[in-house]
């Protein structure tokens, strides 16, 4: 009787602290239900996510514009500034993209981190055994999140900024991409995130239709052959511009 009671007691206490976290009434969280729970956190994930895809797509489709000579791709890049006039005034609806962007980029990080670190803490510990490795999925997106992250980085600083990218010429795109992907680094930069990209992609988007409740035993053979579609579109897309230039077919 005295390990029944035992039993009974503590599930009661550690189930009324989740069901308050869960509600996000309770005094550790004190956030709102979506944020504060885990299924809210890969709700975040997955809608943060699906913005991105969107904006990959858009973005490869620009770019594909290179093949048409340096008069239609520099026009498409100064129409980027003018997309809204005159209701917007010149650059706003691109500095409302890319704030739409950042929200959408740290909210993708943070819940991924907060996440990856809650599936840390839930493993069991003070077992013999090593711990259970992780999936292959789970590693790719890990790495994979952080390889995004820190080319980021980079291709704004290069392509954007002109910060690290010697020879910059402001208002002249097309030069920039060109003299980019004439470098061995800025090849090698580009291919390994792309491969990244395509990687993240795949397990990415059939993971965000899981967690919006989208998947089915029925649909799930249809999300992930689109996931596999995507990610070989993106990938073959945004590559086919640094081997045009190596290739000598942009120049």
């Amino acid at each position: 009787m005295a390990l029944g009671i035992r039993t009974d007691r503590r599930p009661s206490k550690t189930g009324g602290a989740r069901q308050r976290s869960m509600r996000g009434g309770g005094r550790a969280t004190g956030g709102p239900t979506l944020w504060g729970s885990t299924v809210g956190k890969k709700t975040v994930m997955a809608v943060s996510g699906l913005i991105m895809l969107l904006y990959l797509v858009v973005h490869m489709i620009g770019n594909l514009k290179i093949f048409f000579g340096p008069g239609e791709f520099d026009h498409y890049a100064h129409w980027l500034r003018t997309v809204g006039e005159p209701f917007m005034h010149y650059g706003w609806t691109l500095w409302l993209v890319r704030v739409v962007l950042v929200v959408a980029v740290v909210a993708h990080a943070t819940s991924a981190y907060q996440l990856s670190r809650r599936d840390i803490k839930a493993r069991p510990t003070g077992y013999v055994h090593k711990k259970r490795r992780a999936s292959y999925a789970t590693r790719t997106m890990r790495w994979g999140g952080i390889i995004l992250g820190l080319f980021l980085v980079w291709h704004l600083l290069d392509l954007t900024t002109g910060t690290v990218h010697s020879g910059f010429r402001p208002g002249h795109p097309y030069q920039n991409v060109v003299d980019t992907f004439s470098t061995w680094y800025g090849n090698v930069i580009y291919l390994l995130a792309m491969l990244a990209l395509g990687l993240h992609v795949r397990h990415g988007f059939w993971s965000a239709a899981q967690s919006l409740g989208v998947g089915s035993r029925t649909r799930d053979r249809l999300l992930k052959t689109t996931a596999n579609v995507l990610a070989l579109v993106l990938t073959v897309g945004f590559v086919s511009v640094p081997v045009a230039v190596m290739t000598e077919v942009v120049s």
